[in-house]
């Protein structure tokens, strides 16, 4: 699968577990770490494993390999590592008071509603 497709396969299935304010930062030339940060939350701690959970299972349908997953018990920030795409998944007061979408506020937004009208 391309990036983009696997881009477009973890929005959708954040979106699929009902996943609040899907965010896509282009991070190319911006950080070393990844290409791209998927940014979302979820309103309970069950929401926020959920989304992390959906989102493993669809990449190993894919053969996708994950990393890493960090903090799904704690279920507050939950980072799923997929290489060149990195998925942050909080519960609503963490993404408030990390708020990396102003932390990284050079990055440029990908259009996630076109992905999901797909």
């Amino acid at each position: 699968m391309t990036e983009q497709e696997i881009l477009h396969l973890v929005v959708r299935a954040a979106d699929d577990k009902k996943a609040e304010n899907i965010v896509v930062l282009n991070m190319k030339g911006i950080s070393l770490v990844a290409d791209y940060f998927v940014i979302c939350h979820g309103n309970s701690e069950k929401q926020v494993q959920a989304i992390a959970r959906e989102i493993k299972e669809k990449a190993e349908e894919h053969d996708i390999p994950v990393k890493r997953i960090e903090g799904f018990h704690e279920a507050k920030w939950v980072l799923v590592d997929l290489g060149d795409i990195v998925v942050h998944i909080f519960d609503k007061e963490e993404r408030s008071y990390y708020n990396l979408e102003r932390l990284w506020g050079d990055a440029p937004l990908e259009d996630v509603a076109s992905v999901l009208q797909q």
